[in-house]
């Protein structure tokens, strides 16, 4: 990180202290399992069952057929088909249950997975981020520092490497939206090809349904299960995961049923033998294959982009014991059924089932379908989230739906996107082999990117060596490389549509971190300088008015150009002027203790001071009742600090933009510098209550019935009794009172982001048209930071990058 933008952060003891107590209570809690854990660890466990491993555990469904169509329906016989089933097992064991379950699980950004988690990680380890807006106070926090902080000498000429030269750093970004757009990808396919394949049974048991009329069926079971996110994970949870269970405990009975009643020789086939034996016979068709085989392991990465909803032990401990051992034996009665019934091949899991089973097991299935689509559908509002934190997505409503779990939340604008898409897809296709190239061509990418993400955090954040994290890389991509080549040999058959709404949403992401990257890189060469503010003097030149005037900007230091052009077109400003910036760091939580950086701009008569708020890409920014009492207690503290400390009263001209101090809520509630009284406040209708006039009494009854008086909390700061206090010191305490007592408005900016007329047509198109039609269409910045419309100040003002 640049220390050099925040020179002057001066760390108080209190908040030290806190970030040490908070990484020492979270090594207790990591270093060691409690039997005291146990039960909330189970229930998050059967929770991940409903949320997680529907996808996962729905794959029997469709796996076998989608093998054996195409290229390998000229080898359909038992040695094939025992070759197909040791290729499932031994894909099942070393990526879900080795890389993900055992290894990429504790690369976890405390608690959080996911492709945006790992980049966090890295950014917190390298200056690998675009956006410069990192400062020295940002690696105070609790949460930030994560692995040992000695590098090898080669891991740090590699960092170097990657820092000094920004074409990587953009490359590196580019993969990471890429993994993240391939995601949201995955969002859209998979209800379509879980809830079809499991509709298909219909046509399987020979109803009269036509195919339009199965397809209904499934529209509208889509319909249905995106309108169900609105009541969360945990609900959703909850009702799902009896499904789920259900669902394996069925395909368990019928994988052993079919392995010894049809053919129990099939434990061979847990030998790799019979996968080079398979090779041999079908040559570059069996290679064309694995764009079938990789569909037995979809729905894995769910375990670790789902992360925040639950934790890695909960995860592990319902794979490694339920899930893992159900599909094995599913896939493996089911080769056992195919290698004596080679014709029943395209419909292979329903065949297999006893006759007298299959219309219980048909109605499972279905449910267990719907199921599947819930673990990438969370997955999917869950990068949207980070996405967004981390300056790459547009704003969007993020609703929290637990209040127990923080990462558990819910998007409406991407749910009816994904919802709008996925029936595209399905009433486009209706067809699961052709879907299925587009599942697996997006999952596989998807791996292929963590694997790489995954070996770069060995690197940088765990400090193992470059060899070590080298041979990960080579194993893992030479399986996964295979997978993903044989995948990409079905772009013509449909895996074109996941790679055109991966590189939609990744155009998306970049164009909208491109804009705001250059509309930051504006505000920050364009800053007022500090002499022209101190030759204004006290009054900076206008009429100073009663009030504290807040103005938000995304700079973390200096004073932004629009607060000149505010002062250049308007004759008068607030008595007290307080530059309030709102700004994500890389890490998934920051606690509230640690949220307020506060500083002054200026010397002390200028009344001016900056306040910098914290948030993580995992945090909601709720609408906060209490931000503006906070933020007066904050400042009151700082003056008070400020007159205590002598590291804070500097009086160096270059050190009045900067000096900046972690002000703790626990240090708030514990001071004595501002009395703090409450008092019910029912609106302004009370004034004329006592009026003698008639026709203001007619109004007040006639507004009293129409609008009942709502109460509110209102809270009055008093100057304590203090004859010690510095006479300074409570003068400006006294005229920030006051100040809050005359009323706070938020002033904010309303650009207008333009490229230049010497700009590139690519940089003009992005910029006027791309960027500027996703800002016109999202959330606007006063509603995204809940500021009260009837307090909000707007000032318009054009931004040339």
């Amino acid at each position: 990180m640049d220390r050099n933008e925040d020179s002057n952060y001066l760390p108080t003891p209190g908040a030290v202290g806190l970030g040490q107590e908070s990484i020492r209570d979270k090594r207790k809690l990591t270093s060691k399992f409690c039997l005291e854990n146990l039960p909330s660890t189970l229930m998050l466990a059967y929770q991940s069952f409903g949320v997680v491993y529907g996808d996962l555990s729905t794959s029997p469904l469709y796996v076998y057929r989608s093998i054996f169509v195409g290229k390998l329906q000229n080898h359909q016989n038992p040695d094939a088909i025992f070759g197909a089933f040791s290729l499932i097992f031994w894909t099942l064991t070393l990526i879900p249950l080795l890389k993900y379950v055992f290894m990429l699980l504790s690369a976890d950004d405390n608690g959080e997975g996911g492709t945006f988690a790992l980049y966090s990680l890295l950014c917190r380890h390298a200056k690998f981020s675009l956006l410069p807006n990192q400062q020295a106070a940002d690696e105070e926090l609790s949460a930030y520092k994560y692995g040992p902080s000695v590098q090898s000498s080669t891991s740090l000429a590699l960092k170097r490497f990657l820092e000094k030269h920004k074409k990587s750093r953009t490359l590196l970004l580019l993969v990471v939206l890429l993994g993240a757009g391939m995601v949201i990808g995955d969002g859209v396919i998979t209800p379509a090809i879980s809830v079809i394949s499991s509709i298909s049974g219909l046509e399987a048991a020979g109803t009269s349904l036509t195919k339009g009329e199965v397809l209904l069926i499934a529209c509208i079971i889509l319909v249905g299960l995106f309108a169900l996110q609105h009541v969360g994970t945990q609900k959703v949870g909850f009702l799902f995961a009896p499904i789920v269970i259900l669902w394996l405990i069925s395909i368990f009975s019928i994988g052993l049923y079919n392995t010894i009643h049809w053919n129990p020789k099939i434990l061979l086939a847990l030998s790799p033998y019979y996968i080079i034996k398979f090779f041999s016979q079908t040559g570059k068709d069996g290679w064309i294959s694995l764009g079938g085989v990789l569909l037995s392991i979809t729905g894995a990465e769910a375990m670790f982009a789902d992360l925040g909803h639950f934790s890695a032990f909960s995860i592990r401990i319902a794979f490694a014991f339920i899930v893992y051992p159900c599909l094995v034996v599913q896939y493996m009665g089911q080769a056992a059924f195919l290698s004596k019934n080679i014709p029943s091949i395209p419909n292979s899991f329903y065949d297999s089932i006893p006759g007298g089973l299959f219309w219980p097991v048909f109605i499972i299935s279905t449910l267990a379908a719907i199921v599947a689509s819930q673990a990438i559908i969370s997955a999917t509002f869950s990068i949207v989230k980070q996405c967004h934190a981390l300056g790459c997505f547009p704003r969007v409503k993020v609703v929290h739906t637990s209040k127990h779990i923080r990462g558990q939340i819910y998007i409406p604008e991407i749910n009816w996107i994904l919802m709008i898409l996925t029936l595209a897809i399905a009433v486009g296709f209706h067809d699961t082999t052709t879907i299925g190239n587009a599942y697996g061509l997006a999952c596989m990418s998807v791996m292929f990117i963590t694997t790489f993400l995954m070996a770069l955090v060995m690197v940088f954040v765990w400090q193992r060596s470059i060899v070590l994290a080298a041979v990960f890389l080579l194993f893992f991509w030479s399986i996964e490389g295979a997978y993903l080549s044989a995948a990409y040999t079905k772009v013509p058959q449909g895996g074109w549509v996941s790679l055109v709404l991966s590189f939609i949403f990744m155009f998306i992401m970049f164009v909208w971190h491109y804009g705001t990257r250059k509309k930051y890189n504006f505000d920050l060469y364009n800053k007022v300088p500090m002499k022209w503010i101190l030759g204004l003097g006290p009054s900076l030149g206008i009429v100073r008015v009663p009030g504290i005037g807040l103005v938000y900007s995304e700079l973390a230091t200096g004073v932004p150009a629009i607060f000149s052009h505010f002062v250049t077109n308007l004759p008068a400003f607030h008595n007290v002027l307080v530059f309030v910036c709102v700004k994500s760091v890389p890490v998934p939580y920051v606690s509230p203790e640690e949220r307020f950086l506060i500083g002054r701009i200026g010397p002390r008569p200028y009344r001016m001071y900056r306040c910098i708020v914290r948030y993580g890409y995992k945090d909601l920014q709720k609408d906060d009742e209490n931000f503006e009492n906070l933020l007066i207690q904050s400042i009151a503290e700082f003056i008070q600090m400020e007159a205590v400390e002598p590291q804070f009263s500097s009086p160096d001209a270059a050190s009045y933009d900067g000096r900046m101090a972690v002000i703790s809520s626990r240090t708030i509630q514990s001071s004595s510098t501002l009395i703090v009284s409450e008092a019910e406040d029912f609106g302004s209708i009370n004034s004329i209550q006592s009026s003698k006039s008639l026709t203001l009494q007619s109004l007040r009854s006639a507004y009293s019935d129409e609008n009942p008086p709502i109460r509110r909390r209102q809270v009055r700061f008093q100057l304590p009794h203090n004859p010690g206090m510095d006479p300074a010191v409570r003068e400006e305490l006294s005229d920030l009172i006051q100040a809050k007592e005359a009323g706070v408005a938020y002033i904010l900016g309303h650009s207008y982001v333009k490229a230049r007329r010497s700009s590139s047509f690519l940089k003009k198109f992005v910029i006027d048209i791309g960027y500027s039609f996703l800002r016109k269409n999202c959330r606007g910045p006063s509603v995204a930071l809940h500021i009260p419309h009837i307090s909000l100040i707007e000032v318009g003002m054009i931004y040339h990058v």
